[in-house]
């Protein structure tokens, strides 16, 4: 029998379970893929713990998971722009994390050959969240940027996106990820008290955009250090982003095929990387969330579901 992570009530990661579902079939226009690898994503925890149930309520039992890969394993009446056996990536909410996904043919994304069914999974909602933020910040060539989480799922490919618009990259870490982002051309500083005072001596002409994907007092430090709120955006603390007026774009800004595939072509002729820090069974899904709750990774969590 096919499976699926369900929860009943909010709550912590012991509210899911893998629990067996119906073989799902496509209706007219429709398409199943076969799931091969699903994302985790901060956002799903605050949502199963009912931290956003009055933007997302719970309807109970409830799926998880958003964007994922895998194979098209069926075609319905009428659907085109896909055939059985298509490697595809594409975002379903709250339902990805499942052994198979109903979807929309204009919800899908062809993966390239190159890219490994963990990374094609996490490009439809982290890689697009980078996308939107960069973008809205409209960054030149020769501009200086501050990136947050600079080697987490988000800011990881935020701070690369950066980098290949022309930007000094300059992104906030823990030691163990100093030697990392240097090696992707970002310039590490300490998170932590004195932030602001480390990045003015990194930057004594100022910067000139700043991404927050952490929240944490991220956007009072952007406006601290003088950066204009129209070439701030948050990903996460909303509340500082009406404060100011600072920009909020995210995946929903950036929910289109195209730039799936815009990135997964810059991941397949390796100008940009996407570190998976782990990668579990789906039957391990709350130790994978107990994980990323610790908001300390290097990349993305994936959960794997089916073999290559």
């Amino acid at each position: 029998m096919p499976r699926a992570v369900r929860f009943d009530r909010y709550g912590g990661s012991d509210v899911l379970e893998v629990v067996e579902v119906d073989q799902p079939h496509s209706g007219p226009g429709q398409v199943v893929v076969r799931v091969v690898a699903a994302a985790t994503n901060p956002g799903e925890i605050m949502i199963r713990q009912g931290a956003l149930a009055d933007v997302w309520p719970a309807t109970f039992p409830e799926g998880q998971g958003n964007d994922f890969s895998g194979r098209v394993a069926e075609v319905g009446p009428g659907a085109t722009g896909f055939s059985v056996g298509d490697e595809v990536m594409g975002f379903a909410p709250r339902a990805a994390q499942a052994d198979y996904v109903v979807s929309a043919p204009d919800r899908l994304a062809r993966k390239p050959p190159g890219v490994p069914w963990e990374v094609a999974a996490v490009l439809a909602g982290a890689g697009a969240t980078a996308y939107a933020a960069v973008r809205a910040v409209r960054l030149k060539p020769g501009e200086t940027v501050m990136v947050s989480a600079a080697a987490g799922g988000v800011g990881v490919v935020a701070a690369q996106l950066a980098r290949l618009a022309g930007a000094r990259v300059i992104g906030t870490a823990g030691d163990a990820n100093a030697a990392f982002l240097r090696s992707l051309g970002v310039e590490p500083v300490r998170y932590g008290e004195g932030l602001v005072e480390r990045i003015r001596s990194l930057a004594p002409d100022g910067v000139d955009a700043y991404l927050d994907n952490f929240g944490a007092g991220n956007v009072d430090i952007a406006v601290q250090l003088g950066v204009a709120p129209d070439r701030i955006n948050t990903i996460i603390d909303f509340a500082a982003s009406t404060r100011y007026g600072t920009q909020a774009e995210a995946q929903a800004q950036a929910d289109w095929p195209a730039v799936w595939q815009e990135l997964a072509a810059l991941v397949a002729a390796g100008d940009l990387t996407v570190p998976i820090q782990a990668v579990y069974p789906l039957d391990r899904v709350r130790d994978a969330y107990d994980e990323l709750a610790r908001r300390h990774t290097r990349g993305k969590i994936v959960l794997r579901l089916a073999p290559d």
